[in-house]
Order: structure tokens, then C-alpha cells, then sequence
């Protein structure tokens, strides 16, 4: 997704009157503004990867945000913020599931620990749970 689709998103939210939609939706959109402002001043573009990145950022930041809502007991926060988690998981890609990250290790042709994550990190950059590669990696 492109910045203006996730303005026309949040539109659509607004109109629904979802104000813990339009809350996340403002955040991410904020970020993808930044990072392109950042890309255009070394002269880069801002690609899917890089929007990947500011969705799982951002999603790591909700839960840590719950998390402390959570210990504070502050139920109808942590219920918005899981309104705002469910919001901004919609739009990450699907991550390829671990019997895919199998069978690509199983093509590559060396599987030691840097280079199999060297090329996950260049090929599959946002469509990969880095964590899990490394879980495989060690059953292997």
C-alpha cells in the first residue's frame, strides 16, 4: 500500500466515525511521511519494504503501549489499543509460513547462519519473521 491509499483508508474511517481506526491510521501515516521525507533527502525512493517496516514498528509500539496500560489496569485503553493493533495488522503482507521458509533454505545453495539470513533480509525483506528463519535455521 501507498501513502495516498492509506489516506483514502482513513477517510473511510473517519466517515464510519472508528476513532481508534483513524487514531492508528493518522499514526502510520505520519511515519510513511517522515521516512519518505528522510528517503528523498539521500535521494531514494520509499518502497513496500520500507512501509512493511513502519507497520511492524508501529505495531511493536502498540503492544508495548498495552502492555503498559495493562499493569497500569486500564481496561477501555487496552481494549482501544487492540482496536488500533487489529487496525494496522490488516495491512502487512502475509508472512510466508515455515514449511516456505523450509523449502527456500532447502534451495539455496549454502546454509550457513549468515548467508541464509543475509538473503531472507535482501529477498524477503517484511515478508518474513526474521525470528522464525533463525528458529529454522537451528532445527536444520
Amino acid at each position: 500500500m501507498k501513502l495516498e491509499d492509506f489516506k483514502k483508508v482513513k477517510i473511510e474511517a473517519m466517515k464510519a466515525r472508528d476513532k481508534d481506526a483513524v487514531t492508528a491510521l493518522n499514526v502510520v501515516i505520519n511515519k510513511i511521511m517522515l521516512a519518505g521525507i528522510e528517503k528523498k533527502a539521500v535521494g531514494a525512493e520509499l518502497i513496500d519494504a520500507d512501509i512493511t517496516s513502519i507497520l511492524q514498528k508501529t505495531i511493536n509500539e502498540l503492544l508495548e503501549e498495552k502492555e503498559g496500560f495493562v499493569k497500569a489496569n486500564r481496561p477501555e485503553t487496552v481494549a482501544e489499543l487492540d482496536r488500533q493493533l487489529e487496525t494496522v495488522k490488516k495491512y502487512l503482507p502475509k508472512l510466508l509460513s515455515e514449511e516456505e521458509i523450509r523449502n527456500i533454505i532447502a534451495g539455496l545453495p549454502d546454509k550457513s547462519v549468515p548467508y541464509v539470513m543475509k538473503y531472507f533480509k535482501a529477498e524477503y525483506a517484511g515478508k518474513v519473521d526474521m525470528k522464525l528463519v533463525g528458529e529454522i535455521l537451528k532445527k536444520l
